[in-house]
């Protein structure tokens, strides 16, 4: 059959309007899933105080029936010595609110909102569960714990965080509740450094799943100098003055990484380096506030000794390896190290020349400012980290005795 120019024209222009609105209708599925995804990503975290106070609720009704315990659980759900009082965030399912407990400032921390997302010990619904000796409960708590944090732990270390077993029925509830709590793994590290360190929060209580820390003002990205240091210590208001404040709590820093490198029986590996992750004491000794991004040695390989195709695949946040081509397998020894980052993500902020202006010059400026450049970009720090505290104590004489 034959067809007109004309007509054939109309067919033409059809068909163009027709793939046009199918294309438009793409799009807006497309755009309107994209929504939905970024809304779901920004919005299911959200911390709200209508629901903290569910979770809080929540924690309470298993404690009055009797499926949970803790030395904070009375003063919370009974007498409320324990008031809530605002909720700081929600991070990958991490809840972290500020409580006051007598006139006191703490922050509650658990890493899900309920108890029962926790793995239970599976002991403990068997019929003897009773008949299990101290020693056998005390190897299953040595292997749960080693679970979580990776290696293991002689018996002195162990017994601070051992429940103490007494005669009664409600020793089963007490070790669920521990039991939550050794599926934490910054609830073991702070529990079992506080004793060594200057440099991890204090643990002061436990309810459930739940645990209580002391409350510090963590630091903030946003500002120039990355903490608050009016709050911390009162007196910094001139450029001098912050500087001063500045060069004691590097030092403090480059303590903690010599002690998290030297100190402990493995290497203690930070990966997840950022002021709002530390925080400072009114002496200006640096605190590790939030340690769930933190490794012994013998995980961090474990995480780190993974399939790769190149270098990228073996990043893992502020710690990596390089990826081996002939076995497509990420190196189990990390490259960089705690001081590289710190001196980046930290000291490469402080230490500029934007920040030091700010104040007269002094003769050790220039090196000052050399040297933490040096230890971001280079990964052969032995003599990097003995240079560097060295001349941050020779840059605290030249700023006390006020030699311009």
């Amino acid at each position: 059959m034959r067809i007109f120019p004309g007509k054939w024209l109309k067919i033409k222009i059809c068909k163009k309007n027709t793939f046009l609105l199918l294309l438009f209708w793409a799009s807006c599925w497309i755009l309107v899933s994209t929504f939905l995804f970024v809304h779901r990503s920004m919005f299911s975290d959200r911390c709200t105080d209508e629901e903290s106070k569910k979770i809080l609720a929540g924690l309470c009704y298993d404690y009055n029936n009797r499926a949970v315990t803790g030395d904070l659980c009375e003063d919370l759900c009974v007498t409320e010595k324990l008031m809530y009082k605002h909720c700081l965030y929600y991070q990958r399912g991490k809840k972290v609110l500020q409580a006051d407990w007598q006139g006191t400032s703490i922050i509650l921390k658990s890493k899900n909102d309920a108890f029962s997302s926790f793995q239970p010990p599976i002991f403990l619904d068997e019929s003897d569960a009773q008949s299990l000796t101290d020693t056998e409960l005390f190897v299953m708590v040595a292997v749960e714990i080693k679970n979580t944090l990776g290696l293991d732990l002689p018996n002195s270390t162990l017994l601070p965080l051992w429940p103490e077993r007494k005669d009664s029925q409600n020793w089963k509830v007490d070790l669920a509740s521990m039991w939550s709590l050794y599926q934490q793994e910054e609830y073991l590290l702070f529990n079992l450094l506080q004793d060594f360190s200057r440099h991890v929060l204090r643990v002061v209580g436990t309810c459930g799943h739940f645990y209580a820390v002391e409350f510090l003002s963590a630091g903030l990205s946003w500002k120039q100098n990355l903490f608050p240091l009016e709050e911390v210590v009162g007196h910094c208001k001139t450029g001098e003055e912050k500087m001063k404040a500045l060069l004691d709590i590097a030092i403090s820093f480059l303590d903690m990484v010599h002690q998290f490198d030297n100190e402990f029986s493995h290497r203690l590996h930070l990966c997840d380096v950022k002021p709002e992750n530390f925080a400072i004491r009114s002496d200006l000794t640096v605190v590790a506030i939030d340690m769930d991004m933190a490794f012994f040695e013998p995980k961090m390989r474990n995480i780190l000794e993974q399939k790769c195709t190149s270098d990228k695949d073996c990043n893992f946040f502020d710690c990596f390896s390089t990826c081996d081509l002939k076995t497509f397998m990420c190196g189990a020894e990390r490259e960089n190290s705690n001081l590289q980052v710190i001196c980046d993500k930290i000291f490469r902020r402080w230490f500029t020349q934007s920040i030091m202006g700010s104040i007269r010059p002094f003769p050790l400026q220039a090196e000052l400012h050399e040297a933490v450049q040096k230890c971001a970009e280079s990964t052969n720090l032995e003599s990097l980290f003995t240079d560097l505290y060295s001349l941050l104590q020779k840059s605290q004489k030249q700023l006390h005795r006020g030699n311009v």
